[in-house]
């Protein structure tokens, strides 16, 4: 009888221990398949959202009727918003004023030129578009600030040309980027040669990709290679530039604060080879968006390629900000 009733107990606690134990592997199962699940929606819907924003960046791009390529990233997350031909190279034209001023500043922070050191600029210097020279004029001194202010926040060839001659010419230039891991873009001619170019060529050698544009602009923002005097200098430099308002500022709120440099070519026979804005964009929780917009060789008006960049860097601006 004892033997009976011992038997009874071991196989009710069987028939227990094996319902716990498949009741238990039903809970891992339905965990396991809710952790695999969440993912897979979460990429899913990333995905459709990339894809969505590269769509409308496309239907943008098409109204240039040339070639575009465009990139964003906040600085302080690494978060992408988009991509567009980021790696192809594109000719800056004076978009490459900020590598030369940033070069320059350098060559400050090391002792080897000084800010209130006199330039001066001969009459045969000059760019025909020049603004820091009268006509006619016997040449003048400039101070190395007052070039810099000339040729960052008003795109001042002839100043950019003479900041180009002191620190050595281009290579110079590509050398110190190349320092700062800036491998996809290259100073190669003064603004004097690019602009009597008759070939039209010239301007395709001092090129960037935008991807390259953003590892600078991080570069400024990070305060790599430069001191935090140089760094602030150049940043208001670029908060302070008078051209493209219709560009990266064009459709963003007004007040909002963005340190850029654009760039625009000649119009030859229909076709305008660069319409370009590079720069810093502050978002309203403190961020940073580093935006490149490059069009080129565009058959688009003005109007119409500027809108694209205005267009493009809203789409950023609103994806961040939904």
């Amino acid at each position: 009888m004892i033997k009976r009733k011992v038997w009874l107990c071991i196989f009710c606690l069987s028939l227990l221990t094996v319902s716990y134990t498949g009741s238990n592997a039903n809970t891992i199962k339905s965990d396991r398949d809710s952790q695999t699940n969440v993912p897979k929606e979460v990429v899913t819907s990333n995905t459709g959202n990339e894809n969505e924003l590269r769509s409308r960046i496309e239907q943008i791009a098409q109204t240039a009727q040339g070639r575009v390529g465009a990139t964003a990233t906040v600085l302080e997350t690494g978060q992408s918003v988009l991509f567009l031909n980021e790696k192809q190279r594109f000719p800056m034209q004076s978009v490459y004023k900020f590598p030369i001023a940033m070069a320059v500043l350098a060559q400050v922070d090391r002792g080897k030129l000084k800010l209130d050191q006199k330039v001066r600029i001969e009459e045969s210097d000059a760019n025909p578009d020049s603004t820091v020279l009268e006509q006619n004029s016997q040449g003048k001194e400039f101070s190395l600030t007052e070039l810099l202010k000339y040729a960052v926040s008003e795109s001042d060839n002839t100043s950019s040309d003479a900041l180009l001659r002191l620190i050595g010419g281009g290579k110079v230039v590509t050398q110190y980027l190349q320092s700062l891991g800036v491998n996809e873009m290259v100073v190669a001619n003064p603004e004097k040669e690019i602009q009597q170019d008759k070939t039209l060529q010239l301007q395709y050698r001092n090129y960037a990709t935008p991807d390259a544009a953003i590892v600078l602009l991080r570069a400024l923002h990070e305060g790599q290679g430069l001191s935090k005097s140089s760094q602030a200098l150049l940043l208001q430099l670029m908060t302070e530039s008078s051209t493209g308002p219709k560009r990266i500022k064009g459709l963003l709120p007004e007040g909002t604060v963005v340190a850029h440099k654009t760039g625009t070519s000649s119009t030859v026979n229909g076709v305008t080879a660069a319409t370009n804005d590079a720069g810093l964009v502050t978002l309203p929780n403190g961020h940073h968006l580093a935006i490149a917009v490059f069009v080129s060789d565009a058959q688009a008006d003005e109007a119409t390629r500027e809108a694209v960049i205005a267009k493009v860097s809203k789409v950023a601006w609103d994806e961040l900000n939904k």
